[in-house]
């Protein structure tokens, strides 16, 4: 009677460590994909902050531009106001 509780005893736990190493693979392959996730991420990120970084500096140049006119303009009416 006393090996065949202990035989239980050992088979469940063969069966709990068994499950427990099945749960850290698993875990292992959840912080791979998050860590791609992360990285899958960060990637974007950068790409939209550069066509963000394009975008002001070409309204930045827009502005620029504009306010060369302007004051090309304006030199312009002082000048055939004299």
């Amino acid at each position: 009677m006393r090996k065949i509780v202990m035989a239980a005893a050992i088979a469940t736990s063969a069966l709990g460590l068994a499950a427990c190493s099945e749960t850290a693979d698993e875990a292992g392959d959840m912080d791979d994909a998050m860590v791609a996730d992360t990285e899958a991420n960060a990637d974007a990120m950068d790409a939209e902050m550069d066509e963000m970084e394009a975008d002001m500096e070409a309204a930045g140049d827009e502005v620029e531009m504009e306010a060369e006119e302007a004051a090309a303009e304006a030199e312009a009416e002082m000048e055939e106001e004299d």
